[in-house]
């Protein structure tokens, strides 16, 4: 029998559940075929923390297109250097993003790749059980 991804609404806005309950029995943040589960509202709200920022998300755009450095990304979203870094930093922290060290001009380059290109949110392990 076919999984069948089912469609639910909350405020007028659709949301698509995978077709496969992750099978997670421990509050955290796992990321498998570029899906992030978040499990438990401590790591829902630091997940949530990280992607509240206009900065972040114009960040994460710019990823979508592939990986980029922090000078690339820094132009493309109208932010200095150091600011970006810093908010690369807590994308990283969550797992949203991964950096890759590579050899630069002068010493070593950090290129930023996206990770996840969606993230499932469940409150408690029981909602991942359901």
């Amino acid at each position: 029998m076919a999984s069948k991804k089912r469609v639910t609404g909350v405020n007028g806005m659709a949301s698509v559940e995978p077709a496969v309950r992750p099978p997670y029995d421990k509050e955290g943040i796992y990321v498998k075929d570029r899906t992030m589960y978040v499990v438990g509202t401590r790591y829902a709200a630091k997940v949530s923390r990280a992607l509240a920022s206009d900065t972040r998300a114009r960040i994460i755009e710019v990823l979508q297109s592939g990986p980029a450095d922090l000078d690339t990304i820094a132009e493309r979203v109208g932010q200095s250097k150091a600011n970006v870094s810093s908010q690369v930093r807590i994308l990283e922290d969550v797992g949203i993003v991964k950096p890759i060290y590579m050899p630069g001009q002068r010493g070593i380059k950090k290129i930023i790749e996206l990770q996840v290109d969606r993230i499932f949110i469940y409150l408690t392990v029981e909602t991942v059980q359901q």
